[in-house]
């Protein structure tokens, strides 16, 4: 072999033991860190990126998560009272379902209406919600079936957002449950 042969195996060696990382416990090396590592923005911030400037987007219009089915309700006040006439729990009280109730009441709802359902959340304590949330506790919540607290999760009341998109049906009934057994 001539030369040149030589020093092209030999490059071509040396660039395969030096492009290898040999730590198991990452991916490599990254060129591109902006693009495999983008800014992470919570729920409730700012976001330049969009025209609302809000972090928290709803679902695009006309579109249905997987695994969701759509709701045959609107946001109003006659199928607020429609929906807790008609819609039904078929989940039984269980200590499991109890429990998964708690977890997502924890995730999705306690930041606002507080740990003990009382209104006095974390954001509205610490003044980064200007408006009071409701009490799960007062005499109209306890009123209430868990068909309406559903109802009230999935499309929203007043200026509490709508949760459908992001909590699965069977989640939301567990949530009722939770505030309708646990809290009250």
């Amino acid at each position: 072999m001539d030369k040149t042969k030589y020093i092209g195996l030999f490059s071509l060696i040396v660039i395969l033991l030096t492009s290898c990382d040999y730590n198991r416990r990452t991916t490599g090396w990254e060129y591109g860190r902006d693009m495999a590592h983008s800014a992470a923005y919570e729920s409730y911030t700012p976001n330049a990126n969009f025209a609302d400037g809000k972090t928290m987007q709803p679902p695009v219009a006309g579109t249905i998560p997987r695994g969701m089915v759509p709701y045959a309700f609107e946001k109003t006040d006659e199928d607020r009272v429609l929906a807790a006439q008609t819609l039904v729990n078929e989940l039984e009280p269980t200590p499991e379902n109890l429990e998964r109730g708690k977890r997502m009441y924890g995730i999705y709802c306690m930041q606002c209406h507080g740990d003990n359902g009382d209104g006095q959340g974390s954001l509205f304590v610490s003044k980064k919600y200007p408006y009071p949330p409701a009490s799960l506790l007062s005499e109209k919540m306890r009123a209430n079936p868990e068909a309406d607290i559903y109802h009230v999760i999935t499309v929203g009341f007043g200026v509490m957002g709508e949760h459908g998109s992001m909590i699965p049906p069977e989640d939301r009934w567990k949530i009722a449950m939770y505030i309708k057994n646990e809290l009250q």
